[in-house]
């Protein structure tokens, strides 16, 4: 019985396979991106210039409601290429090798592997220099090209040796924050990633092995470096530009964050507010960046389909997390906020029904593992804690999960180690702030999407919302498995 449903799935998902012939397994071209809010023409973002992720999402699923299960790199990639929660992964920072807690673990493109596929990973696909060779048919290939144009390399040069001669940590010195070389585009480090998946999707053609080439795109990470056209496709007077810097109104004081990361570049302020018209620079340097990435995906899809390939390739871009641009005085990630929760998510499956379709249904990134296996006719993984979302391909518009859960940690001298933990559902987030160990609730945070979809006020204490309260904190305590999508 497994083996006629594996055999009709891919029958349904392939286009052109027929009863005589066994059908070709589809490819899967895995875009991830660093750093990417859902800051997309696509998304409905009106003022990201994006023409080759439109063009993606034409021919396929735009999950305008899609989150991460924690708002920073390592932790969330790690929970989606092994479709598992931070909790179990036990990866909540940039230092922990999911392999520590689950040795054995089969991740996503092992899982392609392991049944027949040649994986090539290049760029930022597990965070930063770390690697899981079980994952890979070859040796991954971290990206090559350059961070900075030449001003800014010189800058970061003179910052070095003022560290240097001051006895400093020369490792934590970051350069400038922005930059707007005049360069070509393979210049930088994303062209160059270009350039490679490029390279290896023009020896797959022909090949009776199918691939899964996964390719990692490191901006808009800062620093917000891109080339001179890419800054010039906008107008900065005409960007979003956050007009409050204050924190949510009755928000506990450890929820917000206000940018560490970013203050670790030259020209920002270590504390308080970011002036106006350097959060304007750094706006428009995301945007900028966004375009730059785009294109270089844009010059890899052209070669998917000028190769003769996209009609069997399974193709899907995420971003990693999403990313607060100043709102509320934050900056980068790190929060259980909508900002830095909710990510892109864009899927197009050879056959699909729905193409040119926007899904409002909540999925989550631990969703992604099993929905690959499936709509590719793979085995379903096991011990995947997500549910895969290849129905909504179909119909986006098809009733699905209730919540969507994400977390993130903290800790202080005041509290001690906390955990707060998310549950997103149509109209409500939801914050428990938890004493690690204990698990005794410290502090609660309610947001009203549908009064207040900034998020600039925790209702949590309010009479009125008790029951709503009630409701997800008895979601949150059930778990994941309880967040059964509805058939």
């Amino acid at each position: 019985m497994t083996r006629l449903f594996l055999s009709l799935a891919v029958i349904a998902w392939v286009v052109g396979s027929t009863h005589a012939e066994k059908p070709r397994k589809m490819n899967v071209l895995f875009l991830a991106v660093d750093d990417l809010k859902p800051a997309l023409g696509c998304a409905g973002d009106p003022h990201a210039r994006t023409p080759n992720l439109d063009k993606l999402a034409a021919r396929g699923v735009v999950f305008i409601r899609a989150y991460c299960q924690q708002a920073v790199c390592s932790p969330s990639r790690s929970s989606l290429l092994t479709g598992r929660r931070p909790d179990t992964t036990q990866v909540y920072d940039l230092v922990t090798h999911f392999r520590k807690a689950l040795p054995d673990v089969v991740t996503l493109p092992q899982h392609f592997k392991n049944n027949g596929y040649y994986t090539h990973g290049i760029g930022k696909i597990y965070h930063g220099g770390y690697n899981d060779p079980p994952s890979w048919s070859v040796p991954w290939e971290p990206t090559k090209g350059r961070h900075f144009g030449a001003d800014g390399q010189k800058v970061l040069g003179q910052l070095k040796a003022q560290a240097k001669s001051k006895g400093e940590d020369v490792s934590k010195v970051r350069g400038l924050p922005f930059e707007a070389p005049e360069v070509k585009d393979d210049y930088l480090n994303d062209g160059w990633t270009a350039n490679r998946a490029i390279e290896i999707l023009k020896t797959r053609k022909g090949k009776a092995e199918p691939f899964f080439l996964a390719v990692g795109f490191v901006k808009p990470h800062l620093p917000f470096v891109a080339p001179k056209k890419y800054w010039d496709l906008y107008q900065p007077s005409k960007l979003p530009v956050a007009e409050s810097a204050t924190p949510p109104r009755d928000a506990p004081k450890f929820a917000p964050q206000f940018g560490g990361e970013l203050r670790q570049y030259h020209t920002i302020p270590k504390t308080g507010p970011i002036p106006r018209e350097t959060a304007r620079q750094l706006v428009h340097g995301y945007y900028a960046a966004i375009s730059y990435m785009d294109a270089q995906v844009g010059r890899v899809l052209d070669t998917l389909r000028d190769e003769g390939l996209a009609e069997n390739t399974v193709v899907i871009l995420w971003g990693d997390h999403g990313w607060h641009l100043g709102d509320h005085g934050m900056w980068c990630k790190h929060t259980n906020y909508e900002q830095a929760t909710r990510a892109p998510l864009l899927v197009s499956v050879p056959g699909q029904k729905a193409v040119g379709k926007t899904s409002e249904a909540l999925v989550e990134f631990v969703d992604i593992y099993p929905t690959l296996a499936e709509v590719c006719g793979l085995p379903k993984p096991k011990g995947v804690e997500g549910y895969s979302f290849a129905p909504l391909l179909q119909d986006p518009r098809k009733p699905w999960k209730e919540v969507a859960f994400s977390q993130y940690p903290r800790g202080g001298k005041a509290t001690g180690p906390l955990m707060g933990y998310a549950v997103r559902n149509e109209r409500y987030r939801y914050v428990e702030w938890r004493k690690r160990g204990t698990n005794e609730v410290i502090a609660r945070e309610l947001y009203d999407h549908q009064t207040d979809p900034d998020e600039d006020r925790n209702v949590a204490s309010d009479p009125a919302n008790k029951g709503v309260v009630e409701k997800l904190a008895r979601q949150l305590a059930a778990g994941w498995k309880a967040n059964v999508p509805q058939k």
